[in-house]
């Protein structure tokens, strides 16, 4: 899967740059600035999303990444109150634990 990511984010980087370079020659020509700003914006946002599938996905979502660790310990933290006192059901619930006890 990593593979194609990185396939199609280098195929989307070279569609980005003529796409980019096609808007330039546009926009030096007076006459057709209309059409180039618009599609200098199109290039940059195929840019942005090609360096995002190039990417880790970590990286390239980082508020995700983080709701879906948050959302694990959440669980473990609710395992743990529902094991007995002082035993820690789940590795996320030892991690919450130990967080908490800093």
């Amino acid at each position: 899967m990593r593979i194609l990511r990185g396939i199609a984010g280098a195929l989307l980087w070279i569609l980005a740059a003529v796409l980019g370079i096609v808007a330039i020659v546009l926009c030096i020509t007076i006459i057709l600035l209309p059409a180039g700003l618009p599609l200098l914006g199109v290039s940059r946002h195929l840019f942005g999303m090609a360096v995002r599938l190039m990417l880790p996905r970590e990286v390239a979502h980082p508020v995700k990444q983080s709701r879906k660790g948050l959302k694990r310990q959440a669980k473990g933290v609710s395992q743990l109150k529902k094991s007995k006192p002082g035993k820690a059901t789940t590795k996320g619930a030892k991690k919450v634990v130990e967080w908490l006890t800093k």
